[in-house]
């Protein structure tokens, strides 16, 4: 995985995978990739739902509410009704390790993502998603941890 998603991930699912329903921010138009980090970027809109991307920087009051679960398409300054399913706490997923980034050693490690494609180990200004499940396959296993306040953001 790297940067930010130019197309739907591909992830695996350990057990059940769970869903929540949002709400879309419409002040930029956005292309929502299957896969994708979705926050609640406190700056912009404190109720709705807009996807985490490497250039946006994390505050330690943005929540990230979850990984989109559909491609949805978003139109600058349209109506913000349009829904988005997020998987969300206690789905397990599997997102490509690529890299071979994370070994078994990382399990139970705090997870982020720097862009809406790239998992780091790393909090400074990335979206918290949870803890590192497990390594196998080529996949990295993460337990969710959202909806969360990204309070490990600046640290």
């Amino acid at each position: 995985m790297a940067g930010d998603l130019t197309m739907d991930a591909h992830l695996r699912f350990k057990g059940a995978s769970y869903t929540e329903q949002f709400l879309c921010d419409t002040a930029a138009a956005h292309v929502i990739y299957i896969g994708t980090p979705m926050i609640i970027n406190q700056g912009t809109d404190t109720t709705h739902v807009e996807p985490f991307l490497d250039a946006l920087e994390i505050k330690p009051e943005d929540v990230c509410v979850g990984i989109a679960a559909e491609q949805v398409t978003v139109a600058i300054a349209a109506a913000e009704t349009t829904p988005i399913r997020c998987f969300t706490w206690p789905s397990i997923i599997g997102f490509e390790n690529t890299t071979s980034a994370f070994t078994l050693e990382d399990m139970g490690k705090k997870v982020y993502f720097s862009g809406s494609g790239l998992l780091s180990l790393t909090a400074t200004d990335n979206a918290y998603v949870g803890t590192i499940y497990g390594v196998e396959d080529g996949y990295c296993y993460v337990k969710l941890g959202t909806p969360l306040v990204c309070v490990d953001a600046g640290a």
